[in-house]
């Protein structure tokens, strides 16, 4: 089994209890869903959902031996609501989302989404459904690719990156990860620091493959309201720009105190209410770094429901 990146510090802040009801939205290996079940012990039960078909056959062998029930369901996190409700996860203790994309993932080449190794242009999260990477980019215009290197990838330069897989893809299709990488290394001047030149491209294309962040917004909106009074809800970013969603569905949950102009006060925010628990993301310790490099970019953040008796709504 994967080692779950900042696997404590997930439990701790879920505050797993006997016999709990938990939803883990991204499952992939069962890292964190076995952890969460062995806490949460015989009476306990986790609703297990990924889109992934290969990561849920590796999380049923990770969960059979453990005590507890697990339920698992293909699926899209952002659909969230409509398994839960399906499968009687409402009113639940705890939800947590692990995004992006998985070691297992990024290990296997054939499934495209890392540069280290060369393989088809896929990047598809769930391999039977949507259009590949190399679909994307045979489809689409310059405008659109500078719009997904810009806005999914945060890429400076987007636009000469979309302007080189144009003329490239002129000369035969960009169907694989080590061609894509050449056209946007040589377009972007190679590598000048410790990070390959055409990472934010693969991160933006698989984040436009996967709608992952329209995904990620459905999955707050509807994960908040999936919990019991005093449930929580962790996330695990690996990105600027997911992280930033997070904390930005966060704080319009856990609203603010605004004066008025003409005297007095009111309540603004989005119910249901919500505490905060990391004002700050919290980060992986320097040893978890060393025996769990993938844990370097994670930033976790947590909420609790707020019980009627602590709402301003």
């Amino acid at each position: 089994m994967h080692i779950p990146v900042m696997a404590n510090e997930v439990l701790t802040l879920l505050a797993v209890k006997p016999g709990g009801r938990y939803i883990d939205g991204t499952l992939g290996s069962a890292g964190h869903a076995a952890a969460i079940l062995t806490a949460a012990g015989a009476a306990g039960s986790l609703l297990g959902i990924d889109r992934d078909p290969d990561a849920l056959k590796r999380a049923a062998e990770n969960l059979k031996d453990l005590s507890g029930t697990a339920t698992l369901r293909h699926g899209d996190h952002g659909d969230i609501d409509s398994i839960a409700r399906e499968a009687g996860f409402v009113g639940v203790d705890g939800i947590l989302l692990d995004l992006g994309v998985s070691s297992d993932q990024l290990d296997t080449p054939q499934r495209g989404f890392s540069f280290q190794a060369d393989g088809p242009l896929d990047m598809r999260m769930d391999t039977t459904r949507g259009e590949t990477a190399a679909e994307l980019l045979a489809r689409v215009d310059e405008p659109a690719l500078i719009a997904i290197f810009h806005n999914l990838g945060e890429e400076p330069q987007a636009s000469r990156a979309a302007r080189a897989i144009i003329r490239a893809r002129s000369d035969s299709p960009i169907s694989t990860t080590s061609r894509l990488a050449d056209v946007v290394s040589t377009a972007l001047g190679g590598r000048r620091t410790g990070r390959h030149p055409a990472t934010r491209v693969f991160q933006a294309l698989r984040m436009a493959v996967n709608d992952e962040l329209r995904a990620l917004e459905r999955a707050l909106e509807a994960g908040i309201e999936l919990l019991a009074p005093n449930g929580r809800m962790v996330i695990i970013t690996f990105e600027s720009l997911t992280d930033r969603t997070v904390k930005q569905s966060f704080a319009a949950h856990a609203g603010r105190e605004i004066s008025l102009y003409q005297g007095g006060s009111t309540w603004e925010g989005k119910p249901p209410q919500i505490e905060q628990l990391t004002r700050r993301p919290l980060v992986a310790t320097a040893e978890e770094v060393t025996h769990n490099p993938r844990s370097r970019s994670a930033k976790v953040r947590a909420v609790r429901r707020l019980p009627p008796a602590e709402s301003n709504f």
